[in-house]
């Protein structure tokens, strides 16, 4: 490529965008808060006595890094590793019984959104700070296998949120060029904190989950609204400008 092309392209914005990688809890689904007792499950299980202040500054630890991979968080929660994958084992088994008592459902208008976006050309792609058997197991419970064109996980891409690692593996398995052409969808500040550290240039807060509009912004989003159901608006008033 000549210099002047090179010029061109990094001049260049792209006009849509080709892929959203969109989170699942609190985002796309909705859990009841059963995400937290999971928590509180596994953490009473390995020695942490309810109501103590130990048990509620790790509990509150948890929610402020919801969107984490779960097994960073008890990997920071407990200085062995193995009662770190023992608890991760645990809030695991925990969650898995919950979904199978029907304690997951989609949010208003996710799956719309998510085929909207599809229809409009667009990729998607479900991450989450789960481990692969309970995204799996989300999946299945909800009928979303094969909704979108891709789940990822913190395994699948060496790290989990607030690194980009999610964003970027999607971005070279879908074959996209440009990370530019990337919406981040998500309800915490981990979320927007990958989005901006990916170069996504639509980074969409949602108010359904865990975090205020002023905590998403202040982590870098771009947007911030209601719920999923008005991300396809968000998207056509920003292709919108870039015509």
């Amino acid at each position: 490529m000549t210099g002047d092309a090179l010029t061109r392209d990094a001049n260049h914005t792209p006009n849509r965008l080709k892929l959203a990688v969109v989170d699942m809890v609190g985002t796309t689904i909705t859990d009841d808060g059963r995400t937290g007792q999971a928590m509180s499950r596994a953490l009473v299980e390995h020695g942490i006595e309810p109501g103590s202040s130990r048990f509620e500054s790790m509990l509150g630890y948890a929610r402020d890094t919801m969107g984490f991979s779960k097994m960073t968080v008890f990997g920071h929660l407990f200085e062995d590793p193995a009662v770190a994958r023992s608890a991760n084992n645990v809030f695991e088994r925990a969650y898995d019984d919950m979904i199978a008592d029907g304690g997951i459902r989609p949010i208003p208008g996710a799956e719309d959104a998510i085929l909207w976006m599809r229809e409009a050309g667009m990729q998607v792609c479900l991450a989450t700070g789960f481990g692969r058997h309970t995204q799996n197991m989300v999946l299945e419970s909800l009928g979303w296998m094969g909704l979108a064109d891709l789940s990822l996980c913190p395994a699948d891409a060496g790290r989990g949120r607030p690194y980009p690692d999610m964003i970027l593996t999607a971005v070279l398995a879908l074959d996209l060029d440009d990370v530019r052409e990337v919406a981040v969808v998500g309800d915490t500040s981990s979320d927007m904190l990958s989005g901006v550290r990916s170069g996504a240039s639509l980074i969409a807060g949602v108010l359904t989950g865990s975090h205020s509009e002023a905590t998403l912004r202040a982590a870098g989003a771009t947007a911030v609204v209601d719920s999923i159901k008005q991300l396809p608006l968000l998207v056509e008033k920003r292709e919108a400008r870039h015509l």
